[in-house]
């Protein structure tokens, strides 16, 4: 009986994808346990350490259709240990000569750990193939929109035109660096572990090292220098760069839901028949998409800070922090998967209003270009008698609500130095974009190779 949102047939859409889930179901982690024993094996029987029979063996029943999950849950709640009743049937499933070297030498957390470890690897390459979709949505809007004019806003209010692909361009940038760090942290990461009870290799004999790093090298995973058990950072720097990763797509969703609000209608998240947004107002055409992106960050954000709870252990490893990591983790790894998948949608979809985005400009009646008109007189009279007469123009404008064009001809000082011809000129947005359309060329152009890949 499903009582997550990552499991209700009805919410589950919103929290994940059915290839995350698949990645992090129950069947999948103990699959993996069953991975890391016949790779253990595979490599002590490399090495003379078992029987090379029982290694193949192993391998041969190690698979997650044989395990009754049923039965192994029972059991761990009968016996309170989390791995030993799957092993119990890994074990029987093996001819009794062979079973006997089941998990021989390693310990527990040595397999859930790493486990995980290829769990998120699988997770990883989803994410980093979406977060190069979305970022080639991003470059998509940003090309076709270099040039379309816009208000851009500081403070929640209007401050200078900019384009909506500048706007992409410095979302595109942000997520490059995102990538740049999923991409550099892989080696830290995704490394496995075969270290026994304490982490020193003792139970595995005089072939440890080694044994270690065959066993890894099957899984595709790194070896490390010492263990890793009581040292959570690897697990805790992937969940934290996820949260950086949310909050960024948080932000352009954010912004999206806000440039949808009918006083903006500036953009619109693609609308399919039969969308209904409300139960009682007909007309409404919510921003569900965009609300969605915006909102999932914040469960994001609080397990990647319960993850850094993770890191501070006791000893040589910790169950009490540890086990944290079995929920954490994972509603990390299935929620910025989620954002990922959205926001591709969300992009791909979305109908940029230019026609809107230039009328909003003119919503100021010219006074966006005050700093334009300052800067372009201050070669006259110095810049700081340009601010104060801009600055009485425009508090007298604004009082008397008259556009900034007729403030500027009613003010004495403006008056004798502008014509109409040259405020005309001075309050055309378009004409004060400064470096918007190099930016989008220069970020594109930087953005290019892993968005190609």
């Amino acid at each position: 009986m499903p009582v997550s949102v990552f499991d209700m047939q009805s919410l589950q859409h919103l929290w994940g994808t059915d290839e995350l889930r698949a990645i992090f179901s129950e069947e999948n982690r103990v699959q993996k346990w069953l991975d890391f024993e016949a790779a253990l094996a595979a490599a002590q029987a490399e090495l003379g350490i078992v029987p090379a029979a029982a290694a193949a063996e192993i391998a041969d029943k190690a698979k997650v259709g044989a395990i009754d999950i049923a039965k192994m849950s029972a059991e761990i709640r009968r016996i309170k240990h989390s791995l030993v009743p799957a092993l119990k049937q890994l074990q029987a499933a093996c001819a009794k000569e062979h079973g006997e070297w089941v998990h021989y030498g390693a310990t527990t957390q040595d397999v859930v750990d790493t486990g995980v470890a290829m769990q998120l690897k699988e997770f990883h390459a989803v994410a980093m193939r979406d977060l190069r979709a979305v970022g080639r949505e991003l470059a998509r809007l940003a090309a076709e929109h270099r040039a379309t004019p816009m208000a851009g806003r500081t403070h929640g209010v209007q401050a200078l035109p900019i384009t909506f692909g500048h706007k992409c361009a410095l979302w595109l940038d942000e997520l490059g660096r995102h990538q740049a760090r999923l991409q550099a942290c892989e080696p830290r990461v995704l490394v496995g572990m075969v270290a026994g009870a304490v982490g020193s290799q003792a139970s595995l004999g005089p072939q440890a090292v080694e044994v270690e790093r065959r066993t890894l090298a099957r899984l595709g995973l790194g070896a490390p220098d010492i263990s890793w058990a009581p040292a959570r950072d690897r697990f805790t720097e992937y969940a934290l760069l996820l949260a950086m990763l949310g909050a960024t797509l948080s932000k352009i969703g954010n912004e999206l839901f806000n440039m949808q609000r009918n006083e903006f209608a500036e953009v619109e998240e693609a609308f399919s028949e039969g969308k209904l947004g409300s139960s009682t107002m007909p007309h409404k055409r919510n921003p569900t998409s965009a609300e969605n992106l915006a909102g999932l960050s914040r469960p994001l954000r609080y397990n990647a800070a319960l993850m850094l709870e993770g890191m501070v252990q006791e000893g040589e490893r910790d169950g009490i922090a540890w086990k944290m990591e079995w929920k954490a983790l994972p509603e990390c790894c299935l929620i910025a998967g989620a954002m990922l998948f959205q926001a591709k949608n969300l992009l791909a979809g979305l109908r940029v209003d230019a026609a809107r985005m230039a009328g909003n400009l003119d919503m100021m009646r010219g006074y966006l270009l005050s700093e334009r008109v300052m800067l372009e007189l201050s070669e006259r009279v110095g810049k700081q008698t340009a601010h104060e007469w801009i600055y009485e123009a425009s508090m007298h404008g604004l009082t008397h609500k008259l556009g900034f064009a007729e403030a500027m001809r009613q003010h004495p000082g403006l008056a004798t130095l502008l014509g109409a011809d040259e405020i005309q000129r001075l309050t055309d947005p378009a004409g004060y974009l400064g470096q918007c359309e190099p930016s989008v060329d220069r970020v594109l152009a930087r953005q290019q190779g892993w968005l190609e890949r």
